[in-house]
């Protein structure tokens, strides 16, 4: 059964939820994610020639979606990080000690999540964020299952160990450990 164009797009915007936040996943910035997702649709939607009837959207999408943003990971090492004042000011604040602990817990998953290796990230949004079963995250990233449920034990115990080490410094240039 062929897919139309219609029923192809309405399938995009039902994923749609789920893409951002892959995309936030992997960016941790409200802001690239939503930058991410948008080259994501934008070159999904140019691509309908290409997607062959039978192919997973689900797994089409996610992987374009990891691969955009590889490159753009890629690029931004040679060009440096950049910083949006705004993004700072454009959070609205409410006291509460709760949600200051909510959000520095946040900051640190965040922050740990960064150090992870790529191939571990990519895993563990898809399984513990996007709630896919490894069999499916193994078809989406073309691995055996065995790799996935590997990356995703490293990732963890990768996190577990960062998360509970005292907060250092970190030093200018000093590379991931993990």
């Amino acid at each position: 059964m062929d897919t139309t164009p219609e029923q192809w797009r309405d399938g995009i915007v039902a994923l749609l939820p789920r893409l951002r936040r892959f995309s936030f996943a992997l960016t941790a910035s409200a802001a690239d994610a939503d930058d991410l997702l948008q080259a994501t649709v934008e070159k999904a939607l140019s691509r309908y020639e290409q997607f062959e009837p039978g192919t997973d959207l689900d797994k089409w999408l996610f992987r374009m979606c990891k691969n955009l943003w590889i490159d753009e990971w890629r690029s931004r090492r040679v060009r440096g990080p950049s910083v949006d004042p705004m993004d700072f000011r454009s959070e609205i604040q409410v006291d509460g000690e709760k949600l200051l602990q909510d959000k520095v817990s946040m900051l640190e998953v965040r922050e740990a999540m960064d150090k992870l290796r790529d191939d571990q990230k990519v895993v563990l949004a898809l399984v513990a964020i996007e709630g896919y079963s490894y069999k499916e995250v193994s078809n989406f990233l073309d691995v055996p299952i065995g790799t996935v449920m590997s990356r995703l034990a490293r990732a963890r115990s990768a996190l577990q160990d960062i998360l509970s080490k005292p907060q250092v410094k970190k030093e200018k240039g000093a590379d991931n450990a993990y």
